[in-house]
């Protein structure tokens, strides 16, 4: 651990993991928290795993992998919005399919694409220590972007996750609420990606919302203890993996569900007491 702390001083590599894992923390806080609340974890699964596929992409054409993964992650929001919406019967079918056709997309791109083949391990489970100060600038503007539309609508979408009828009764938008709450979902998996990569997307945008639900009397406050648990597992996976030379991602999602076990059982024990 004071080795990490040491070289956090000193490497830049470090510092920019460091403040990516604060970003992707408010933004996991805030939109993992209507993820749970919502019980749309399946739906933002198939939008993780369609990123790939816009990132092999953008590979292949030359791009950039970030900006083919929030291309990706925004078209498939928006499908799965719509046939939620219109055609509840086939959704478990088409997140399926977008889930596996998603990641077929990407690997074939990535495998045919000229040159020096990139590190499919970095995509699929993240490689934090890797992100640059460029990428980290494109994470806060996707940042700013979650949080102040998150702020905006925030009335609407608190309606839309616990009273979805009522809203519709008196006039709300709901189907275009809905549609504009997955797209926010879409941009917090392009930076958790960064972090954790594709596969662990999932446990890092819901644990530690989950955790925050057993403990918070409010949506507000679920988003606030969402965010701090996000940031204290980020940083002591980064804390741990860096000396022992650990994958980040995976020691983070690990801390995160540890933390969902340790709080899932003080629960149990809080009602039997």
């Amino acid at each position: 651990m004071t080795e990490f702390f040491q070289a956090l001083a000193s490497h830049a590599f470090l510092q920019n993991a460091v403040v990516c894992s604060l970003l992707a923390s408010i933004a996991c806080g805030v939109i993992g928290t209507y993820v749970v609340v919502k019980r749309i974890t399946f739906i933002s699964g198939g939008i993780s795993h369609t990123v790939l596929g816009g990132m092999g992409i953008a590979y292949f054409l030359g791009g950039s992998p970030m900006v083919g993964a929030v291309i990706a992650a925004l078209v498939a929001a928006v499908i799965i919005g719509l046939v939620t919406l219109r055609a509840k019967q086939h959704e478990d079918t088409l997140i399926g399919a977008l889930w596996a056709v998603g990641m077929a997309i990407g690997l074939l791109f990535i495998a045919k694409t000229p040159g020096y083949s990139v590190n499919l391990q970095s995509y699929l489970f993240g490689n934090i220590l890797m992100v640059s100060r460029r990428e980290v600038y494109f994470l806060l503007g996707l940042d700013l972007v979650i949080i102040a539309v998150a702020i905006t609508f925030y009335k609407g979408f608190l309606g839309v996750c616990f009273d979805e009828q009522f809203c519709r009764l008196q006039g709300v938008k709901v189907d275009a609420l809905y549609l504009l709450l997955l797209c926010l979902i879409a941009l917090t998996v392009v930076i958790l990606v960064q972090v954790v990569g594709i596969v662990l997307v999932i446990a890092l945008l819901t644990l530690p919302a989950a955790v925050a639900g057993q403990w918070s009397g409010s949506l507000k406050q679920m988003m606030r203890t969402a965010c701090a648990l996000c940031a204290v597992v980020s940083l002591a996976g980064l804390a741990v993996s860096y000396p022992y030379n650990l994958p980040a991602g995976a020691t983070i999602v690990l801390f995160a569900g540890a933390g969902y076990l340790v709080s899932t059982l003080l629960q149990l024990l809080l009602r039997r007491t």
